[in-house]
């Protein structure tokens, strides 16, 4: 079910959910969280999608902020406009579409303020254009977790070191989320292996985000320089820690599939795919405390507990 309103307020569309939800039979339980999107209307409809799959694990409202283009703002145009979904077209929560214009886009946080859930965590997710510094932001300062991608920006390392200095507990990056997999890979191969790592590097393309913050994980680990070695890509290809026994070595030069050689055993195959956004966001939406191990790829030492 869906419901248009123009130039709206928030009790309206709050309003509006209950009378949705009473619509359709579905009373306003079950819900565990407030998913924020702060997106652009380019964006807006993958995001959602990918929100609304991730729902199926994580039941929530989702708020979509867009803010629409600059030639609009102005006094005469300022208002807010919203699209309420619930039931099928809103995955297993309800999803309010919110479009800005004019003053109201620069006072999203208090547009988003009324229509959080009670007393349930707030996550906001920045798919696109995050800002520098997400846990001053007025829609990050309500946040338990703030989610960011660099895979969507022009410089991406660049920004890795900005991030590094505004990083806050509760920041992460889909960057990072993506690396669970060859995180989970690594650890399991080093304690079958049980021996001492003496040199490590990491493959990939140029540029890419994902192999550096894995360079940096494993330098702060295993307390050695990591070589970064461009590969034709796609994304992260390979990495390989060298042994006095011999390498250590995960290797998915493309496809699904990686071959995990450890010291005098044999070959093996194993799954490792590029997982989809909704996936990345159902991970990220399991654990709401700060990422301490992103703290310590991002910045090169845990978190401090007052910060």
């Amino acid at each position: 079910m869906k419901i248009d309103l123009t130039d709206t307020t928030a009790s309206k569309i709050n309003k509006a959910l209950v009378e949705g939800r009473r619509a359709i039979g579905t009373p306003a339980v079950g819900m565990v969280l407030t998913m924020v999107i702060v997106t652009d209307e380019e964006n807006a409809y993958d995001a959602i999608k990918a929100a609304e799959e991730a729902s199926h694990e994580h039941p929530s409202r989702t708020l979509v902020v867009i803010k629409r283009h600059a030639r609009l703002r102005d006094r005469t145009t300022s208002r807010l406009d919203a699209e309420v979904r619930v039931g099928s077209e809103a995955g297993a929560g309800e999803t309010v579409v919110l479009r800005t214009y004019g003053e109201v886009s620069d006072h999203a946080g208090s547009v988003v303020l009324p229509l959080l859930l009670p007393d349930a965590p707030v996550v906001v997710w920045w798919p696109v254009d995050a800002p520098e510094a997400p846990a001053k932001d007025s829609l990050g300062v309500l946040a338990q977790r703030r989610i960011t991608d660099l895979y969507a920006v022009d410089n991406p390392l660049e920004v890795l070191d900005t991030r590094a200095r505004t990083y806050a507990p509760g920041d992460t990056d889909l960057a990072w989320t993506r690396l669970t997999p060859w995180r989970s890979m690594l650890a399991a191969a080093l304690d079958q292996a049980r021996v001492k790592v003496t040199s490590a590097a990491v493959e990939a393309e140029a540029d890419n985000p994902s192999a550096e913050l894995l360079a940096r994980w494993l330098e702060a680990r295993l307390h050695v320089k990591v070589d970064r070695v461009v590969s034709e890509g796609p994304v992260v290809t390979a990495v390989r820690l060298g042994t006095d026994e011999g390498e250590i070595v995960i290797d998915r030069p493309d496809g699904p599939l990686a071959t995990l050689t450890l010291p005098g055993q044999p070959s093996r195959t194993l799954a490792l795919k590029v997982r989809p956004t909704s996936e990345l966001i159902a991970e990220e939406l399991r654990r709401l405390d700060a990422d301490e191990m992103y703290a310590i790829a991002l910045t090169g030492e845990a978190p401090k507990e007052n910060a």
